[in-house]
């Protein structure tokens, strides 16, 4: 019997596993191959070339400026996409009724594609914009929103944050129903109301939404490729330039596939290790709060 409910578990579950093989195993082992190559995507021949890819892209000042880029967005897109999150679960949740119409409402932006949302924050953004028009009618404001270092990764940031923060929000909305009544009647006998209910409760209580929100928050930034590419292409200065725009622009726009795919294996350690580390962080801070 147990052999025969295996067998069935390993049925159901072959058509997933046939797909990973197909299109996860098989490319990230052929890739791992190719990053030790110089493939140029077209010539059927290559040369293997060790290391030498890997040495070429700690040099690499496009490299160098990914890496750093990522975190900036990274500072930025996280605070704002979790409170932005935290406000609009909150404010779900504490409506008496239509709680799914609205929650339908902030989910909309997460379905929108990421090209329409880039090319409509250009036109609103762009010279001769009504908006920018006005600004300069009304206050004198000459502002060149996407040719600023400082203002470019802010606006990218933002954007992301109003596309993702109804998406998040949900998994913010499950925890705050999953939280006990009896646990806010007990705290409202001991005081604990209005601010300090919500940071010495619901917070603590909202721990594996919490978790959840951020790691794939931190996640989402070291994938980003569509928004910077079609609002700024990486500038002004390499501001906004991307693990996945300089992988793009190696490996299709230069041909140089062995060193890109090189670069591909370097995201994806750095993008490992800094989810570990902020694993790590979350968990010593629910253990704090009795989170095991």
């Amino acid at each position: 019997m147990n052999k025969s409910n295996a067998r069935l578990g390993w049925l159901f579950a072959s058509p997933y596993l046939i797909y990973s093989l197909i299109f996860f195993l098989f490319p990230l082992l052929w890739a791992t191959y190719l990053a030790f190559t110089n493939w140029n995507l077209i010539a059927p021949d290559y040369e293997f070339v060790g290391i030498q890819n890997f040495i070429q892209a700690f040099f690499t000042d496009t490299v160098r400026a990914a890496f750093f880029v990522t975190y900036k967005f990274l500072a930025m897109f996280v605070p704002i996409v979790v409170a932005g999150a935290l406000f609009l679960a909150v404010l779900i949740h504490s409506l008496p009724k239509f709680k799914g119409l609205f929650s339908v409402a902030f989910f909309l932006p997460y379905l929108a594609s990421g090209v329409a949302s880039a090319i409509v924050v250009n036109g609103i953004l762009s010279y001769n914009s009504p908006f920018n028009i006005w600004l300069r009618g009304t206050f004198g404001l000459d502002i060149d929103w996407l040719g600023s270092a400082i203002l470019a990764p802010l606006i990218i940031a933002l954007m992301m944050a109003w596309k993702f923060a109804g998406y998040y929000a949900l998994l913010f909305v499950a925890g705050l129903e999953s939280i006990p009544k009896e646990i806010y009647e007990a705290s409202a006998i001991d005081g604990a109301v209005g601010w300090k209910r919500f940071w010495h409760i619901t917070l603590p209580m909202l721990y594996p939404s919490f978790y959840t929100v951020t790691i794939l928050a931190v996640g989402l930034m070291f994938g980003i490729f569509t928004e910077p590419y079609v609002l700024t292409g990486g500038g002004p200065d390499l501001a906004t330039h991307t693990w996945q725009l300089e992988i793009y622009s190696q490996a299709f726009e230069r041909l140089n596939a062995g060193f890109g795919t090189a670069i591909a294996v370097i995201n994806s350690v750095v993008t490992f290790g800094s989810i570990l580390v902020f694993r790590k962080i979350l968990e010593k801070w629910g253990a704090k709060h009795g989170w095991e």
